[in-house]
């Protein structure tokens, strides 16, 4: 176990933060980023910024206020490199081949907990001893014995 928990963040997770002050995942990156390192990987902080630029979003939330979030999860995280060959050594995969980068974020970073609302990463749980769990969980659980 690291002396501050590590913690990984899906990218749908991030979104609804970033688009629901107040929310459950909003709550739970804001209690991550005080109390664990935010772990995330070069490819992970890009499919952030390409998600959060989706016009779509625009009826939430402005596209500046959308940008300054990534940006703000940005400069809070720490960079681990994840090769592409970690990411097709992920085993078990995940029904949603794109959630691997997550769990292969989340090995090299011997993180202690992932946090995501998607159910195909939920039912992993627990992934090779990583506490995979929802923010209401996370928000929960933050300080528990669930790590």
């Amino acid at each position: 176990m690291n002396a501050i928990p590590r913690v990984v963040f899906d990218t749908s997770t991030l979104v609804s933060a970033a688009l629901r002050t107040g929310s459950l995942p909003y709550r739970a990156l804001m209690q991550a980023l005080a109390a664990w390192e935010l772990c995330a990987s070069l490819e992970a902080l890009a499919e952030l910024d390409r998600v959060v630029r989706r016009r779509k979003f625009a009826r939430y939330l402005d596209s500046e206020s959308r940008l300054a979030f990534a940006a703000l999860v940005r400069r809070n995280a720490r960079i681990f490199d994840v090769p592409e060959a970690c990411v097709l050594e992920v085993d078990p995969w995940c029904r949603d081949a794109m959630d691997n980068k997550f769990l292969a974020l989340a090995r090299i970073a011997e993180a202690d907990a992932i946090v995501s609302s998607d159910e195909d990463m939920l039912v992993l749980h627990p992934w090779n001893r990583i506490p995979i769990v929802g923010p209401a969980d996370f928000v929960a659980g933050l300080g528990e014995d669930w790590r």
